[in-house]
């Protein structure tokens, strides 16, 4: 008896590594070179690819492929029917499986509902990426982006909240009181 739940229609591969207390729902495949932390949760119609690597209490929602070259943090949220990318240029004629590019999620971070993270673009741990926003660049720490193509409206904190700095360069979460310090345009809180 396996250490974690799979629903009767879901396919793990043999070779797949789930972490203790993951469940794994209606419809969902991990491929077998998959390796998925502990207590993560993957909603209906889930694809995972070899070689992806997962770590503890990843939220995967329903509709959502991760493909070779996808890495994510711990405590990160992947969005109804979000999108990763692994190759830039794809053409069905052409065969690039060498050139897939890597992509890295960071801890904490939440991707939002129907987005598109283009391949060789890391999110910094903590970003939040809104609802339908397509990432085409490197995104910083804490970082919040919107839009198409994804601009930086601002700053949040590990609570998933809005922050907001003063002239000195400081901010309390509004939700946690923790304090965060946005120095050289980088964000940090304060231990």
């Amino acid at each position: 008896m396996s250490d974690y739940f799979t629903h009767p229609t879901a396919i793990v591969d043999p070779g797949a590594t789930i972490g203790a207390g993951t469940k794994i729902w209606h419809f969902c495949h991990i491929m077998s070179g998959a390796k998925i932390g502990p207590k993560c949760s993957f909603g209906q119609n889930v694809f995972v690819a070899d070689d992806v690597v997962l770590g503890s209490n990843v939220k995967v929602q329903n509709n959502v492929s991760i493909y070779k070259g996808v890495t994510c943090g711990n405590d990160v949220f992947l969005g109804p029917s979000m999108v990763f990318t692994n190759v830039i240029n794809p053409r069905s004629a052409v065969n690039r499986k060498t050139e897939y590019m890597a992509t890295h999620v960071g801890d904490g971070a939440t991707i939002g509902a129907n987005a598109t993270i283009v391949c060789g673009h890391d999110i910094g741990h903590h970003a939040f990426i809104g609802a339908g926003t397509v990432v085409t660049k490197h995104v910083p720490p804490y970082a919040l982006m919107v839009g198409n193509p994804a601009r930086q409206l601002g700053w949040m904190s590990e609570f998933g909240e809005r922050l907001r700095f003063d002239e000195g360069g400081k901010a309390v979460c509004p939700a946690s009181d923790e304090k965060y310090v946005l120095k050289d345009n980088q964000v940090s809180k304060v231990v």
